[in-house]
């Protein structure tokens, strides 16, 4: 037992991040220094349901308590300890989508998530409105989307929210948002915490037009930038967190933020120049800009650092699903035979059989479109696997190909980068995915560029929400958070670090060739299945 980590539990010093990822919730208590001190983790998969990708209030209830109990589980295993007091309290989740609720706080219209691909027409009209690229997972695209579709509800809302910003109500009673996660609903000015006022203004114009009887900015949550403080937990969030009532109200909370603006803080991705990728359900590769893009593109979002940095975002609805799928059909084979295989066991074995794979996968492509892409025209989507006649399909070829396919679309989306001539000093790597050594090398071959991977990067999010709730309340006057995390997070971090190989550089660019012809197939079995 680590007796210093007992004492800081005891003494109230610890900070705890929870982050609702797409496929698992995670809580991640860290000390002052940001070790790593207790972990929970709560499963759960988004449902199809009426046309739309959702989570019902039930689902976020049972998991939210669920993961809080499995580290309030850990930290009693490890130390002996019942966790009754924190220092500070950070609330993530995945970005965009749509939760509305009336004046009473009653769900006006089911939960919507980023992976939904319905809110298309809208985003065109407010991306030509607004001469800024809106993505139809962005909020305010849901949004419009809806009122042209004529649904009832809208005239009713009285805070449209994202998932982190909920959760983060549900325990402080704070109607407020992180500006990372907040520039993914609407517009920012980055430089000054806020909406962008011009494109408000454009907002309530079309809003009046329709006769709504409130504004943009009446239904948004108030933005604040990291370190800024975002209430306390009340009473009844204490409750509802902790079911037992162990846990005690009145812990500080900071912003609620985005997985992507955990993810750049997980990977000391917050300074120009700077970039991170998170794998795990999506990707997403985010590079912190110098100076702002010099025209729109419809393959880029332009978002910001939980503390306020613009950020050009490459954002991709599919990533590992397929690649799991495979693994779970691959251990229910073996349990069948009476091999005992989970996913992790299998996973690991199809990541050690992809090292030994032909560069351009021999002749085998995936398309791993379980949903969706916005950047490859996709409103729908089939994941196929295709092979050459000749091709030898063995494991290694085909695990290859999978994990070539995570990467494939983020890679074509990251071309228009190269045309802006966007400075990047080095891609650090984060997520489940990046568990694996061959998922860095994989993608430093789709990039052409050096991937870094550090020891907490399988903690991704939760522990980067963690690192944000502490640095609430433990940094000094005036410290910037890049700073904060230079000096007092990752001045010891320990990481790995993988150049491109030629090789793999050519295989990968041939895949892709390969790949973009796949995608004629993948068309044609989305309008005619």
């Amino acid at each position: 037992m680590n007796e210093t980590f007992k004492k800081q539990i005891e003494n109230g010093e610890c900070t705890l991040g929870i982050e609702l990822g797409s496929t698992r919730i995670k809580a991640v208590l860290i000390n002052s220094g940001a070790e790593i001190v207790a972990i929970g983790t709560y499963d759960w998969e988004n449902r199809f349901e009426n046309g739309i990708w959702t989570y019902s209030l039930e689902d976020i209830f049972a998991g939210t308590k669920g993961c809080y109990k499995s580290l309030k589980n850990d930290v009693f295993k490890k130390y002996g300890v019942t966790l009754k007091k924190l220092a500070s309290l950070g609330i993530s989740a995945m970005m965009h989508g749509y939760i509305v609720l009336d004046k009473e706080d009653n769900l006006l219209s089911p939960f919507r998530t980023w992976r939904n691909t319905t809110a298309g027409a809208a985003a065109e009209f407010l991306t030509e409105e607004f001469d800024f690229n809106i993505p139809e997972r962005w909020s305010i695209a849901h949004f419009w989307h809806q009122v042209t579709e004529g649904a009832e509800h809208v005239k009713h809302i009285d805070k449209l929210m994202t998932l982190s910003c909920y959760v983060h109500y549900l325990l402080s009673g704070e109607f407020v948002l992180g500006i990372g996660d907040a520039s993914g609903m609407f517009p920012a000015e980055a430089a000054e915490t806020a909406y962008n006022a011009k494109l408000i203004n454009k907002m309530d114009k079309l809003m009046a037009e329709k006769g709504f009887p409130y504004k943009a900015e009446d239904i948004l949550p108030k933005m604040l930038s990291a370190g800024d403080d975002a209430g306390f937990l009340t009473e009844k969030g204490a409750k509802f967190l902790d079911e037992e009532g162990d846990l005690e109200a009145g812990i500080p909370m900071c912003p609620p933020e985005g997985d992507a603006g955990t993810g750049m803080v997980a990977t000391n991705s917050v300074r120009p120049a700077t970039g991170n990728v998170s794998a795990g359900t999506s990707v997403f590769a985010m590079i912190v800009l110098e100076k702002e893009l010099e025209k729109l593109h419809r393959e880029i979002d332009v978002t910001a650092t939980p503390a306020g940095a613009p950020v050009a975002m490459v954002h991709c609805n599919n990533c590992s699903s397929e690649l799991n799928v495979f693994a779970d059909m691959f251990s229910e084979l073996g349990n069948s035979l009476g091999v005992e295989l989970d996913r992790g066991k299998v996973l690991g074995a199809m990541f050690s059989a992809a090292e030994k794979g032909a560069p351009d996968c021999g002749g085998t492509v995936s398309c791993n479109y379980l949903s969706g892409e916005f950047i490859t025209g996709f409103q729908n989507g089939i994941p196929l696997v295709a092979r050459t006649p000749e091709s030898s399909f063995s494991l290694a070829d085909f695990s290859r190909s999978l994990i070539y396919s995570a990467f494939a679309t983020v890679k074509i989306g990251m071309y228009v980068l190269d045309e802006e001539k966007v400075r990047i000093e080095r891609m650090t790597g984060h997520g489940g995915l990046f568990k694996s050594p061959f998922a860095a090398k994989a993608f430093a071959a789709a990039t052409k560029a050096e991937v870094v991977v550090m020891k907490n990067a399988g903690e991704g999010g939760a522990w980067g929400i963690a690192v944000l709730a502490s640095y609430m309340v433990n940094r000094e006057e005036g410290e910037k958070l890049e700073d904060y995390l230079e000096n007092k997070v990752f001045a010891e971090a320990e990481a790995e670090r993988f150049s491109p190989e030629k090789a793999d550089v050519e295989g990968y660019d041939s895949y892709i060739e390969t790949y973009k012809k796949l995608l004629t197939v993948e068309r044609a079995a989305v309008e005619n299945l």
